[in-house]
């Protein structure tokens, strides 16, 4: 890569990156408590869980060997409770599906991550968010909550495209959404195979990982894996991106 590149859009990914698991027990309970009562299930929530997280097992198998995504319904009617009332189901499978995540944990937005969206937008660049998700109505949801929807000119989720990174073909459609080329687009993730993958074969310019010093000393850096750049914290994408498309190469971390 040279220093002459430059970039006008930058992508996030969000589990990982953009939005972190932060553990709560109470929280998690009465998510167990929600999915065993909106699929009619009387027994133990825990155990009920438990036996859904075994059959899900079996939905990522299906999900890697085909780079597929299945939206909330067949996810539900399909995979995980296919014995159960089907029309009951399908009406509770969208919040099945958040507290399905939800039973692992609250989603936080990582920290200062918020304020680098408001900071990019600010400074000239197109965003967009690219990630493998199972529900199609949580984003949405937290962006609106949060203010941050008018930023973003493309949020492309695997369940609603029913594809999966690092199938090219999602990043190739944020990139048309955004009117943008793929080398001349950005994407921010956390996964040094499945991210840097997908968007090496979506042609994209620049891979930046976002992950901690510990992390980082613990990851296996190859010629295939290796990012463009790695961030510790969101505040540094304001330094390394002043001004679209410019970038601030002498800011830029490498492994």
């Amino acid at each position: 890569m040279t220093n002459e590149r430059e970039f006008d859009a930058i992508f996030y990914d969000l589990g990982g990156t953009l939005r972190l698991v932060e553990r709560d027990a109470a929280f998690e309970a009465e998510a167990r408590r929600k999915i065993a009562e909106m699929c009619g299930e009387t027994g133990d929530p825990d155990e009920f869980c438990k036996f859904l997280d075994y059959r899900y097992a079996g939905y990522r198998k299906w999900c890697f060997e085909t780079m597929r995504e299945a939206p909330e319904e067949e996810l539900w009617t399909k995979w995980l409770t296919p014995e159960y009332d089907r029309e009951l189901i399908k009406k509770n499978a969208i919040e099945l599906t958040i507290e399905y995540r939800n039973k692992d944990g609250r989603r936080v937005v990582a920290p200062n991550g918020a304020q680098s969206i408001k900071d990019l937008y600010a400074n000239g660049y197109k965003l967009g968010i690219i990630s493998n998700l199972v529900t199609s109505q949580e984003i949405p949801r937290w962006l609106k909550a949060d203010g941050l929807e008018q930023y973003f000119g493309a949020v492309l989720l695997s369940c609603v495209e029913g594809i999966r990174k690092p199938d090219p073909a999602i990043s190739n459609k944020a990139c048309d959404l955004l009117g943008v080329r793929p080398e001349r687009c950005v994407y921010i993730g956390d996964n040094l195979n499945r991210d840097v993958e997908g968007t090496r074969l979506a042609g994209y310019g620049m891979f930046i990982l976002y992950t901690t010093p510990e992390k980082l000393a613990k990851e296996k850096i190859t010629d295939e894996n290796r990012p463009d750049a790695v961030i510790f914290d969101f505040n540094e994408l304001k330094e390394i991106f002043p001004k679209a498309p410019h970038v601030a190469w002498d800011k830029v971390r490498r492994v």
